[in-house]
């Protein structure tokens, strides 16, 4: 359910980036393992930084120690990730934009986290972080290997062991 949810956000998303293509919207893209077009990845790249940024800075509000660790982790992490994009952006590298603000879709989300105890916020919160890494993973993946353009197609390539390392990571957790 989790997935579905996290799919419609991603698509939800696309509606603040009008260049967003229809099979990216749709998830076409992920089930054929296409890439997305850059607009497309940017949006959605930066857009999953930001929920997991705000998302993490709530678990180090509610959270035990573990959750804690993992929050500070994601948080610095993923400011990395959107300084990188942004400097791209700002370079030239990479033609497009990136998300500014939390898409509603996640603010929906964090705004239902903020309202949890702090029992049923760690099972929430690691499960959305399951379900936004795999969403990452599959984006970042696809366009590394597929992606137009070559600085933010090598760039995709060397964040996605830390992607695939949060995923594992909060798979570990949701399971305490």
């Amino acid at each position: 359910m989790r997935k579905i949810a996290f799919s419609i956000a991603f698509a939800a998303l696309a509606t603040s980036a009008l260049a967003q293509s229809a099979a990216e919207k749709t998830g076409v893209n992920s089930v054929m393992g296409v890439a997305p077009k850059t607009e497309d990845f940017l949006m959605l790249a930066s857009g999953s930084d930001l929920f997991e940024i705000e998302s993490s800075k709530l678990a180090l509000q509610k959270g035990d120690d573990e959750t804690k660790k993992f929050a500070q982790q994601i948080i610095t992490d993923h400011e990395k990730t959107s300084s990188e994009l942004k400097a791209m952006i700002a370079s030239g590298k990479v033609k497009g934009s990136s998300a500014t603000v939390l898409p509603d879709s996640f603010k929906e989300e964090t705004d239902d986290l903020a309202k949890l105890d702090a029992a049923k916020f760690k099972e929430e919160y690691f499960g959305d972080q399951v379900d936004a890494h795999e969403d990452a993973v599959d984006l970042f993946k696809r366009y590394a290997e597929g992606g137009d353009n070559p600085d933010l197609k090598a760039w995709a390539g060397r964040t996605l062991p830390a992607l695939e390392h949060h995923y594992k990571m909060a798979q570990d957790l949701e399971k305490n």
